[in-house]
């Protein structure tokens, strides 16, 4: 029987690739003779780049100098791949986890970094360029980016004034976006993840309020929007809309761009069971999420598809067959208890 596994990365406890060796450990413990077919996936968030890497014969990492969400020299990552394509992660410049919890901060954190990897990346020769967005600290709208690109944007009386496109990046931009949030509002990029960024209480509306500056700004005085609803625009702290408005760029959802480039769907064809998984199933997972992508691509293949959460919302694994969640413990010991809840799906099935 052939089995896929394809998990998401377990933020802040286990890599895609290490979340993929637990669940065929367990599996394998249970059901040894299973074909296994493994293939760690990613959504544009972080860990996306090796993912790609190891999946892709003749992709090569490229590393360069650019500056963190602090302003700081860091080096950062991206992926030249064989089709002249470019494969950029925005969490390898300004990413979250590469901050301590007491430098996270919203207000003053900066894209600038992404804009540099954009640039090195088309300097390189690159006329397609592939962004990933998720895994930031930022709440920048992307105006980090547009000034490392050249761009113009005036400041006046402590407000932004006047933008304007200076310098054109002359490449296909295409944004993988791991949320499909718009730029504003509840669901948006300040007050739906500011405070996973660090933002107090406080600080929401501030980051509301300037990102909203920054769309009248920006629509007014740039051809080609509005871009503030636009699924996407706020991931990555509203960095999906300053690459639109600024760079042109399509905003696609992640999961199935980098599910092209692993080749899930060949991966899938004959399976009788998938596992995929990640941090959270809950209600972003619908919205996106390698979880759901598995889940579509194998719903369309009559393929039975468990999946595993570090935590389950209510109602969130309910489109799956079968779910398994595993909880607090799961932050000490995430290998343990993932190869532990793909041992009892597996025995699940001998039960069927």
């Amino acid at each position: 029987m052939k089995v896929l596994v394809a998990p998401d990365t377990f933020t802040g406890t286990l890599s895609a690739a290490a979340a993929t060796h637990a669940i065929a450990l367990g599996w394998r413990s249970a059901r040894p003779l299973d074909e296994l077919v493994l293939v760690p996936m990613a959504d544009g968030g972080e860990g996306t780049i090796e993912v790609v890497a190891a999946a892709v014969p003749g992709a090569q990492r490229q590393e360069i100098e650019v500056l963190d969400a602090r302003g700081r020299p860091t080096v950062a990552a991206w992926l030249s791949l064989p089709d002249d394509r470019a494969l950029i992660e925005c969490a390898s410049a300004c990413g979250l986890s590469q901050l301590e919890p007491d430098e996270r901060d919203p207000v003053t954190a900066t894209s600038f970094g992404v804009g540099q990897l954009l640039l090195a990346a088309r300097a390189a020769g690159h006329g397609a360029l592939v962004i990933g967005l998720g895994g930031s600290a930022t709440v920048d709208g992307g105006v980090g980016a547009a000034r490392a690109l050249g761009h113009r944007l005036t400041i006046h009386a402590g407000e932004l004034d006047r933008v304007g496109r200076e310098a054109p990046l002359d490449a296909a931009v295409v944004v993988a976006a791991d949320v499909s949030s718009p730029l504003l509002g509840p669901e948006g990029a300040a007050l739906r993840f500011g405070r996973q960024k660090g933002g107090s209480e406080a600080d929401l509306p501030l980051l509301e309020c300037s990102l909203k500056r920054l769309a009248d700004v920006v629509e007014r005085d740039l051809d080609g929007g509005p871009w503030r609803d636009l699924p996407g625009a706020g991931a990555a702290g509203g960095l999906g809309f300053g690459l639109a408005a600024f760079c042109g760029a399509r905003i696609e959802p992640g999961a199935p761009i980098v599910a092209e480039l692993v080749g899930l769907a060949d991966a899938l064809d004959g399976a009788t069971y998938a596992i995929t998984g990640e941090g959270a199933l809950d209600r972003q997972t619908a919205t996106g999420k390698v979880p759901a992508h598995v889940l579509s691509l194998a719903r369309e293949r009559r393929v039975k598809t468990f999946a595993i959460a570090g935590r389950l919302e209510d109602g969130a694994g309910d489109p799956f067959d079968a779910v398994a969640e595993l909880g607090l413990e799961g932050l000490r010991c995430p290998a343990e208890l993932l190869a532990a809840r793909a041992a009892e799906l597996a025995r699940s099935v001998l039960q069927e």
